[in-house]
């Protein structure tokens, strides 16, 4: 995917990852390729609220994609709506280079106590 993480931490997280590759068969940027990207971010930001000898698990995802892309790299930046003891909810919005929304992701983790 190329994904490169650029900034991490619980309540804001930043990546991008380019298009070329990462293309549905009529040359735009794949729905899910969005999806990873934002998976991917909200995950990283979970498990790094979770803290020690605890870990994220994704519990429910959805995508609104709004504009499409076929060059270039995208960049996701998420950020915390929600951060508690067992559940992590963030928003994931991806854009183009011209700051153009591409798609709203929205992720909320479990956060579970490791045995």
């Amino acid at each position: 995917m190329g994904i490169e993480f650029i900034e991490l931490s619980a309540k804001y997280s930043v990546a991008r990852m380019p298009v070329e590759g990462n293309r549905q068969v009529i040359g735009l940027l794949h729905g899910g390729a969005h999806v990873v990207l934002g998976e991917s971010l909200g995950s990283m930001s979970s498990a790094i609220h979770a803290g020690p000898g605890r870990y994220a698990m994704g519990i429910e995802i959805n995508a609104t994609h709004s504009r499409s892309i076929t060059e270039g790299w995208v960049t996701a930046t998420c950020r915390a709506i929600s951060l508690g003891r067992t559940l992590a909810t963030h928003e994931i919005a991806i854009t183009d280079d011209d700051g153009n929304r591409l798609s709203t992701v929205r992720m909320t983790n479990m956060l579970r106590d490791r045995r």
